[in-house]
């Protein structure tokens, strides 16, 4: 099959679907005519794409958590806790990571010796192991829809497996869940696996089913310059659009700076939906998704709450539909339920207490949304260029060139040219700009602002302050400062 970023051929895809679902015994047990009818008999309150349709309308931001362990009733009991005590509007099952690197073999020793031992040997659920059955008691054991979060380069059989069982909302990308996840995995190879989940989505919409599709917005979580994750968003889903996707949730990570994540927050759509209908694209809902702090986190809770609660707030204030909450053990690892469930609650209360102010759209707001604009527009513009107008090709040919840059990502695939640093109010620019395709005013706003902390703090600009910084909220602060 050649790159391209047009419509799966439904004949190309029937071939390839015998082949993904022989991966597994489990796949045996997909039938997509009677999960159609199972989709249709779900209520409308565990539909994802409904509510979020509805907290869109209402102006409502959902909240969310992240969890998963090995077992069938030990995962439903954690999810019932965080939905009876945390009051999580949307639950996750977030898949092991043998299952993200389709290693179903381990994943199943992973299950037995969870049984064994009488805890989680796993760091999440491996639904393709349990099949479409476990997947249904799961669904039917809950009030609210469940998304499935993973982090896997080829999630066809996965997302087979997990639809059919009823989950109503699929996350990931074929760059979001490649270039920060793995090393040695090309684009291409990734674009076309996800075209297939995509494509069986849009088989989904078209047989009066909603399935929602998420990118996974903050990519590696350090120092993300919003036009870069930006552009990775709106390519993914210009990519799940031309595949039949219907619903679409555009994700963004906190950066920390509170105007800067507002004006992400503001443009994200904005460019989501300025692209699909350059390409000819419409008819899609799309919503935001602001992630809490990806970053590192500080090991007291009373200072983890602090950096929840800032989380809360931005999201509360940028008007995001749904924010996936952190919790105050991030420091320490896999949290418990209760550590969980507080998150959650915590993040409730500030949503509640902010639901009806605005930011106010000052000057500084609207060169923020200005320069978020004009970077995400020079990225893409380029891509399609580099592509010949084919978002896939141009894709794979950007990163090629450096056009599109992750900071800190493993991929081999990746240039990893660029370099981001906080200016002196904590919003991310840019030291070093690698191949991206900005114009000279453009790169001059970040030299300027990068300069004033220089001159701040009394020290040159360099690498230090981006190891500052990256530990920076771990200690107390946003910005990584010279001690005294």
């Amino acid at each position: 099959m050649e790159l391209s970023g047009k419509k799966m051929d439904q004949e190309v895809f029937q071939r390839q679907r015998e082949e993904v679902l022989a991966q597994w015994s489990t796949g045996k047990e997909v039938n997509f005519e009677e999960a159609v009818a199972y989709h249709k008999a779900l209520p409308k309150s565990k539909v994802m794409a409904a509510k979020l349709a509805e907290g869109k309308a209402k102006g409502i931001t959902y909240t969310q958590p992240r969890a998963g362990v090995a077992l069938l009733q030990e995962h439903i009991e954690l999810l019932r806790y965080l939905q009876d005590e945390g009051g999580a509007d949307f639950l996750p099952t977030t898949i092991d990571s043998y299952t993200r690197q389709n290693r179903y073999n381990e994943a199943q020793a992973g299950i037995e010796e969870s049984r064994t031992i009488g805890r989680s040997m796993l760091n999440g659920f491996p639904a393709v192991n349990h099949g479409v059955t476990a997947c249904r008691r799961l669904m039917e054991s809950v009030q609210v829809p469940v998304q499935v979060r993973h982090g896997t380069p080829d999630a066809r059989l996965l997302a087979e497996v997990t639809l059919a069982g009823g989950f109503t909302d699929f996350e990931g990308g074929s760059i979001s869940y490649n270039i920060p996840y793995s090393k040695d995995v090309p684009i291409a190879t990734t674009i076309k696996h996800w075209q297939y989940v995509d494509r069986l989505v849009g088989l989904y919409e078209e047989n009066g089913v909603k399935i929602n599709r998420e990118p996974f917005g903050p990519l590696t979580g350090t120092l993300v310059p919003p036009s870069i994750s930006h552009a990775v968003a709106v390519i993914e889903g210009v990519l799940a659009v031309a595949q039949g996707v219907q619903s679409l949730s555009l994700g963004y990570g906190q950066c920390g700076n509170l105007v800067q994540d507002v004006a992400a927050l503001q443009t994200l759509p904005v460019l989501a939906e300025e692209y699909l209908h350059k390409l000819g694209l419409s008819d899609v809902m799309i919503t935001t998704v602001f992630h809490q702090w990806m970053g590192g986190f500080p090991q007291d809770e009373a200072k983890a709450y602090g950096v929840i609660s800032w989380g809360a707030a931005t999201a509360a204030l940028g008007k995001a539909t749904k924010v996936i909450v952190k919790t105050p053990h991030e420091a320490l690892g896999i949290p418990t339920k209760e550590a969980n469930a507080a998150g959650l609650r915590t993040t409730k209360q500030v949503l509640n207490m902010l639901k009806d102010q605005t930011f106010p759209q000052t000057e500084e707001l609207a060169l923020e949304k200005k320069v978020i604009l004009a970077e995400t527009r020079a990225i893409l513009d380029k891509v399609l260029e580099l592509g010949e107008g084919d978002m896939a090709l141009g894709t794979v040919r950007a990163f090629q060139a450096g056009v599109i840059d992750v900071p800190f990502a493993p991929s081999r695939f990746n240039a990893g040219k660029i370099l981001p640093a906080r200016d002196t109010t904590g919003a991310v620019r840019l030291l070093d700009f690698g191949n991206l395709p900005f114009d000279e005013e453009t790169k001059s706003f970040h030299q300027e602002r990068i300069a004033k902390r220089g001159r701040d703090e009394g020290r040159d600009p360099s690498f230090q302050m981006v190891i500052d910084d990256i530990y920076a909220i771990g200690k107390g602060m946003l910005v990584g400062r010279p001690r005294p």
